[in-house]
């Protein structure tokens, strides 16, 4: 213990002392007030000499001062007295009447004894007493703090959920007096709390009236504190929310379950994420099968530090990996990825971090030859649509040269499996990335002449929350008053979280048998413009109003509908209801040598136009963003 801690505890150890003191004092006064109380009304039936009235009070006093003593009575604080508190007090009392009783007919002579009906009113008394001396207490500190609280209130607050959650945040909100909420309501689903109160504040009706009474009230805020609540649930309990103007909080269920004197329930109450709003059901899957596929193996992660690659590692230090293996050429996220593994998991994960680009075959090499990984997630690849449009050949160079590096380095040192993050953009791709991406698909495609190596790709939507995606941009023209930006109001994509998207592509790796292309049934696409809209709802504002939302036009390469091929007839079940394999046709090793070939003699020329050119060739489903938007808006409209 440092000196200012061994100073700070023996200050907190000496103010303890007068306070204990004090309390002890103060209840030996109301002991000996209740004595003399009791000796008033028995006095004159009373057969004991009056003489011994003050040994009678000093027995008394040293008794019940001794039991409060042992059974704790002053060491909890006044503030958060509760049910047991005052059940230790009338313990303790109880206690030392018996023992007190116990003496006077063992020590002391008959002529001396006790009087059974003044110890027992004394008893009464006194605990009366003492119970009320609190609960005075209680009272007048929480109505001197509730003046002070309601002198800084500025925002009204509702809160969904009149449970224990909900009224401990009403608790700890009353508690500080710097906060600057005021709780007027609850709502609750609990028919018997409808139309009651709950520590004094009404519960206005069920869930599905939030809007219907909160519209135009003077409630400024919402807060979702409801654990049990399913997801399905929650999405419509924040629906009913949006159509309020008030701004939206969640407490997450793993805070609801503290103590509402921890005072940290407040603090954790957040707004509402994008995951909140997701069209459908979090998909969970098979943690035992993971396990087994990770546990005691080598596993190599590209970059590693990425959206996708970070959250990939964290999930894959839970399994017990013989090794983990982190590549990145960006070695300040690989640094941050490295401090938070070792400070979560210490000397339980043997952590390795590469510097290191998959563009560079000898350093692919000598990783391989180094670690010998078991299992490869190759995340690793140039992402961002409207800069793969300007930057062809990095698209190339990164996306296509690296994947053939690290998978062909995969196949010659014999690991057991190679799974290739893909993406929604690689079928029937508009954009130089989206092409790369099923380049990559075609490369893996291409490897199964190495017998002892499972080649996978995984492709899923857009990740909520990932670096460059639409979310944290949205957050940012929110954060700073807007407008919100959205290329077209008509553009609709699948999303998935970030911890859904790894734990796919670790399913899909440990449940791959042979060369597959893994599709994820995102269920419906989400409309960008109704996010954008519900985001500015959940901060407590009005679309178009407060913060208005603009087009600015479809980017280079961009199309207005991303495809999943879940419609597609060559798609096939497997044992999971959300995962499907597309069948492909087999691409040759030579015939993959030959395009590969070609990619290598077009960025010789350093033209991007002819790189697009032999991207089209190579790739026959590669279109143009304008051709893939007209047939979509004809079938469109044909439906209709």
């Amino acid at each position: 213990m440092s000196e200012k801690q061994t100073k700070t505890a023996g200050a907190n150890k000496f103010v303890s002392y007068p306070r204990r003191l004090f309390l002890l004092w103060t209840d030996s006064l109301i002991t000996a007030i209740s004595f003399f109380v009791s000796w008033a009304c028995f006095r004159e039936k009373l057969s004991s000499m009056p003489e011994y009235w003050w040994l009678f009070l000093l027995l008394t006093l040293v008794c019940t001062g001794i039991y409060q003593i042992l059974f704790g009575c002053y060491d909890s604080l006044w503030k958060y007295q509760e049910s047991r508190e005052y059940l230790m007090q009338f313990l303790a009392l109880t206690c030392g009447h018996v023992t007190l009783y116990v003496f006077g007919r063992v020590v002391l002579p008959p002529e001396m004894e006790y009087p059974q009906r003044l110890q027992v009113l004394v008893l009464l008394i006194s605990l009366v007493f003492m119970w009320m001396s609190r609960f005075v207490y209680r009272y007048a500190r929480q109505a001197y703090r509730r003046r002070k609280h309601m002198a800084n209130a500025r925002v009204k607050v509702a809160i969904v959920g009149a449970g224990d959650a909900g009224v401990s945040l009403v608790d700890e909100i009353r508690r500080d007096p710097e906060c600057p909420y005021e709780v007027v309501c609850f709502f609750d689903d609990d028919p018997v709390k409808q139309r009651a109160h709950v520590r004094g504040l009404p519960v206005r009706g069920s869930l599905d009236s939030i809007a219907n009474h909160l519209k135009g009230s003077d409630v400024s805020e919402i807060i979702v504190a409801i654990p049990s609540l399913d997801e399905e649930r929650t999405r419509e309990v924040l629906q009913q929310c949006s159509n309020t103007e008030c701004r939206v909080r969640i407490l997450p269920s793993i805070f609801s379950q503290l103590p509402s004197e921890s005072g940290d329930l407040m603090s954790n109450v957040r707004d509402v994420e994008p995951e909140d709003l997701l069209g459908r059901e979090a998909i969970i899957f098979n943690n035992k099968e993971v396990y087994d596929f990770l546990s005691d193996k080598v596993v190599m992660v590209t970059g590693g530090g990425g959206s996708i690659g970070s959250e990939l590692c964290r999930q894959i230090a839970v399994h017990h990996p013989r090794r983990l293996v982190v590549v990145d050429i960006y070695e300040n996220n690989a640094y941050d990825l490295q401090q938070e593994l070792r400070r979560n998991f210490a000397n339980n994960l043997d952590l390795c971090i590469e510097i290191a680009s998959v563009r560079d075959a000898d350093k692919v090499d000598l990783l391989f030859r180094r670690y010998r990984p078991h299992i490869i997630f190759h995340a690793a690849a140039h992402k961002h649509v409207p800069l793969m449009e300007d930057c062809p050949e990095e698209a190339i160079k990164n996306n296509v040269f690296g994947t053939y590096n690290v998978a062909d380095a995969a196949g010659r040192y014999g690991a057991e499996k190679f799974v290739l993050i893909s993406t929604d953009k690689a079928v029937n791709p508009t954009n130089v990335m989206g092409a790369s991406k099923r380049l990559c698909e075609m490369v893996v495609q291409s490897m199964q002449h190495y017998e002892h190596t499972t080649f996978v790709a995984v492709r899923f939507g857009n990740v909520l929350g990932s670096n460059g995606s639409v979310i944290p941009l949205f957050k940012r023209q929110l954060a700073s008053g807007g407008p919100l930006t959205v290329t077209d109001r008509r553009i609709i994509r699948y999303f998935m979280t970030i911890p859904e998207a790894s734990q796919l592509v670790m399913q899909a790796g440990a449940m791959a048998e042979r060369s597959q292309v893994f599709v994820l049934d995102m269920g419906e696409p989400v409309k960008i413009l109704t996010l954008a809209e519900n985001l500015v709802r959940m901060a407590g504002l009005t679309p178009y109003v407060d913060v208005d939302i603009i087009e600015t036009g479809l980017r280079p390469g961009e199309k207005l509908y991303e495809e999943l091929l879940m419609s597609s007839e060559h798609l096939t079940a497997t044992k999971y209801e959300k995962i499907f394999v597309e069948q492909q046709e087999v691409i040759s090793r030579d015939e993959m040598s030959r395009n590969l070939d070609r990619l290598r003699q077009v960025l010789a020329t350093e033209s991007a136009a002819e790189i697009v050119r032999v991207m089209r060739e190579i790739v026959p489903t590669f279109k143009t963003p304008e051709e893939v938007n007209s047939q979509v808006e004809q079938k469109k409209e044909l439906r209709v």
